[in-house]
């Protein structure tokens, strides 16, 4: 038996949605061309490579004490000491670099995730209801412009020393910007695809889920993609206060007894992962998004 055609469809056969990217004859959108892959790969290659070699001039000339830059070949010492058992002592703190990570990376997840899913209701409502938008607004804003550090404190007095206010900083800092962008791109969705929508008997909840979030969908991605970097930057911030286990509070740590090499390591740990996370995020959007370019 044949099924009524979606909202979604009827929709689009109202008003349909603009063209996307052209595509080859097997229906597929064209990829970039072997060569300029390979010469991309080549510049970043030569980059690192040429960033390197300034490092280790740097450190060779000994222009500053090595307490204050230490060497690659410093930083390489700590790397295979903190991931391993070395006269017997395991790691930094009893936990190996890799456990601190993901100790860090559960943090992040959990807080930046909660500020995710907030964001994503407040953007919604913001951006289909005009009142709520006028009375959540301000407060969004607010919390947008303040850093990490400054309510930190605060929830320490509220919630204590052990994970819930690190969560909680976390998810405080990666909400606004979900919740702008989604309150953006909401208000914005297009004006034909909401009308035909309408004209053919779709309910309010109907033209939200089915019309407006799709259209949206690229403006919250890279929202989502801004708030896991800002989660990133504020976790050394989150694990100031008993912090250990975690990345950042290995960074703190280090800084106390001015270990250079673990602190410039734990910047590396939590740089690379934070651009495999944001990679996964782009490669996320292009596959729900593929007829839009993100940056």
């Amino acid at each position: 038996m044949p099924t009524s055609p979606s909202l979604r469809e009827r929709t689009a056969e109202a008003a349909p949605l603009p063209p996307g990217p052209p595509k080859t004859g097997d229906g597929r959108r064209p990829r970039p061309e072997r060569a300029a892959l390979l010469r991309r790969i080549g510049l970043r290659v030569l980059a690192l490579a040429v960033l390197l070699g300034g490092w280790q001039l740097v450190t060779a000339l000994q222009l500053w004490s090595p307490v204050l830059v230490p060497s690659p070949a410093a930083v390489w010492r700590a790397l295979l000491e903190t991931s391993g058992t070395h006269d017997g002592v395991r790691g930094y703190q009893g936990h190996t670099l890799i456990e601190h990570l993901g100790i860090s990376l559960r943090r992040i997840f959990i807080g930046a995730g909660a500020g995710v899913a907030a964001g994503l209701v407040l953007g919604v409502l913001m951006g289909t209801l005009p009142w709520v938008r006028v009375v959540l607004e301000p407060a969004v804003a607010f919390l947008r412009t303040l850093p990490p550090l400054a309510y930190f404190s605060l929830l320490i007095i509220w919630f204590g020393i052990d994970e819930a206010p690190k969560l909680w900083l976390l998810a405080i800092a990666a909400m606004p910007p979900v919740a702008v962008a989604t309150a953006s791109a909401v208000a914005s969705a297009p004006t034909a695809l909401v009308e035909a929508a309408r004209a053919i008997g779709a309910r309010r909840g109907q033209v939200v889920t089915s019309v407006v979030l799709p259209s949206a969908l690229p403006e919250i991605l890279v929202g989502v993609r801004l708030a896991f970097g800002i989660a990133y930057s504020s976790v050394v911030a989150a694990e100031t206060v008993n912090g250990l286990p975690g990345i950042g509070g290995l960074i703190r740590d280090a800084q106390r007894y001015n270990q250079s090499d673990t602190v410039v390591l734990g910047l590396f740990a939590i740089g690379i992962s934070g651009l495999l996370i944001d990679a996964a995020l782009r490669l996320l959007a292009d596959r729900l998004a593929p007829w839009r370019s993100h940056a």
